[in-house]
């Protein structure tokens, strides 16, 4: 079973691979002019994307409408056969249609070929069959490149799904990076889940400044152990009070590298780490994930937009919620 496994996906990456040798193409035919024009012309609508596909080329055409509208372009899924039930009614003039079918020829698209052309729609093709009706009936066509199934036994939708699916997480892709879409923006469509959590700031899941986090510059090493043990963190900050400008940090780790030579007039001063590793609030979580992860630390302090301590980030903080 192993090797059919193998099989397979061999004969998937092969296809992917084909579809990038088509996106070097640049001629007039070329998968790679067309390939820009459509990212043009998404970009430069008034409306939104309606994509639409029957059978596996439907459910393909789900997913990329899906990241089309999570990644910044207005797009909805429009069943082919509903559409010529009523939900025509969901496309409006200044739309782009993006149709996905593998043959070009399938019937249940001839609905929205003619409102579309009724209408001054723009249709834009992925499919495999140049000179099909879909093809003919494009405003621009991407014409896949010509892939072998997986299945040899039935021929079912197999490598040809992968790389409509490719090309069109590519045209999404392409558009995101073109309206500079950034990761606050996905949040905004994403709050949930994992990836919704490592995309949420640091001022919103850190731990406000309390007084047993920090001591003042000057302090004695006697006092920085007591606030040690209280705030049970296993670090603390050095501060200047009057307005939480950061000086340094005292770690476990310091106190036992210096214990044989601190006295009762030893001072913060003398024993703190400088230059301590920081973040600010506006960061995002998996910045400070990425940071305490690298730097094989438990703790960071947050600063703010001033520059001065604000908070900190603890990676229990990032286990509670579940991003780890």
């Amino acid at each position: 079973m192993n090797r059919i496994a193998n099989d397979v996906i061999s004969v998937e990456i092969e296809g992917l691979r084909s579809l990038l040798a088509a996106l070097d193409d640049s001629s007039s035919e070329g998968l790679g002019l067309n390939f820009n024009k459509v990212v043009e012309l998404i970009f430069n609508m008034q409306g939104r994307l309606i994509v639409t596909g029957m059978g596996k080329s439907g459910h393909i055409g789900r997913k990329i409408s899906s990241t089309f509208a999570s990644t910044g372009t207005l797009s909805t899924f429009v069943h082919a056969a509903e559409a010529n039930h009523g939900d025509l009614g969901m496309i409006s003039n200044s739309d782009v249609i993006l149709m996905i079918s593998n043959s070009g020829q399938t019937n249940d698209l001839s609905g929205i070929i003619n409102y579309a052309t009724r209408h001054n729609i723009p249709i834009v093709s992925i499919t495999a069959g140049r000179g099909s009706t879909l093809d003919k009936s494009s405003f621009v066509s991407l014409i896949l490149p010509e892939v072998d199934e997986a299945c040899s036994i039935t021929y079912a939708p197999t490598t040809s799904c992968v790389v409509m699916l490719a090309l069109g997480d590519a045209l999404a892709i392409a558009l995101l990076k073109k309206r500079g879409f950034t990761p606050s923006d996905f949040f905004n469509f994403h709050p949930g889940g994992k990836i919704g959590e490592r995309l949420k700031r640091i001022k919103s899941i850190m731990r406000p400044l309390s007084e047993n986090m920090v001591c003042q510059k000057g302090s004695s090493v006697a006092h920085a152990v007591k606030l040690i043990n209280k705030n049970k963190l296993g670090f603390l900050g050095v501060i200047q009070i009057s307005n939480n400008k950061l000086y340094g940090i005292i770690t476990d780790g310091d106190l036992r590298r210096s214990y044989t030579n601190i006295t009762s007039d030893t001072l913060v001063d003398e024993i703190m780490s400088t230059n301590p590793l920081t973040i600010l609030e506006d960061d995002l979580a998996s910045k400070g994930l990425m940071l305490l992860s690298e730097n094989k630390i438990t703790s960071l302090f947050v600063l703010n937009n001033q520059g001065f301590v604000s908070g900190i980030i603890h990676i229990h903080d990032f286990l509670d919620l579940g991003v780890i």
